[in-house]
């Protein structure tokens, strides 16, 4: 499938283009050209399957012609291999828990997707840039630790983030680097997007992006909310936690590929 840029649909690349470059030159985001539809009966589906099972369905028909589907599989057990259990807290409400990663973090999914990815179809040295908030850096961190031709640099705003995700950001070492910047989150990020758009530091030291501009990142986050429907064998409306949005876009995505849902609520700070 091809990606074009939200920004200029003349500007394609396939997904394993849209991946290593994770923002596109016009500094528009990469989004798939088509959006398959699944039968509703795969939602809700009476069979006993596991989280991967969804993902292999969801996320083939975007990485066909780079990951085949065996290889998807293997790479989707190895990042969903924690538990992400619906509890009820009362009558009709309930909780997907997102935090039995390795840093407690909903972000683990996407990052340790990510990192798994472009293992593979990355045949040069690449370096990660990331901003972060708090928790982007501690899941993006864990999930490329020790991953081979890979290198994370990490930015985050000065006394901006708390001391256990400084910790995790921080003390990780190896292929790990964090770099505390004086200035704020939106600061960072511009500095990131600054970068990528940087030919000749991008000729001089491959880069590509961990946020959740990136299609790797937050594409397969869409495979929670069809375990969460599975789970709960009936549409749901998700009230989800926002910040810039990304985690909500793959509930989005998974809705219009299909996905019984009876709503969406953005839930902000603001």
């Amino acid at each position: 499938m091809q990606f074009s840029s939200l920004s200029d649909s003349s500007i394609k690349r396939s997904f394993a283009e849209a991946v290593v470059e994770g923002l596109a030159p016009d500094r528009g985001l990469y989004f798939p050209d088509e959006i398959p539809v699944l039968p509703e009966e795969f939602w809700l589906s009476s069979e006993d399957l596991n989280p991967w099972d969804f993902g292999v369905e969801m996320l083939a028909p975007y990485t066909d012609g780079c990951i085949d589907k065996d290889a998807l599989r293997e790479i989707l057990k190895e990042v969903l291999n924690f538990p992400l259990p619906l509890q009820e807290i009362e009558d009709g409400v309930f909780s997907l828990e997102l935090f039995h990663g390795p840093t407690s973090a909903f972000k683990d999914v996407g990052a340790r997707f990510l990192s798994r990815v472009l293992s593979r179809i990355s045949d040069k040295r690449l370096t990660i840039l990331v901003a972060t908030s708090g928790d982007t850096g501690s899941a993006v961190a864990q999930g490329f630790l020790d991953v081979e031709n890979i290198d994370v640099v990490i930015l985050y705003p000065s006394g901006r983030i708390s001391h256990i995700q400084e910790q995790q950001l921080t003390t990780a070492g190896k292929n790990i680097v964090a770099l505390e910047v004086e200035g704020s989150f939106d600061q960072c990020q511009t500095m990131v997007k600054t970068a990528f758009l940087d030919s000749s530091l991008q000729a001089a030291r491959p880069l590509s992006s961990a946020n959740s501009i990136n299609i790797a990142r937050w594409m397969p986050q869409s495979i929670y909310y069809a375990w969460a429907t599975y789970q709960l064998g009936k549409p749901a409306v998700f009230s989800v936690p926002s910040g810039n949005f990304g985690n909500i876009a793959a509930g989005l995505l998974a809705a219009k590929m299909g996905m019984p849902v009876a709503g969406f609520v953005a839930a902000t700070n603001a």
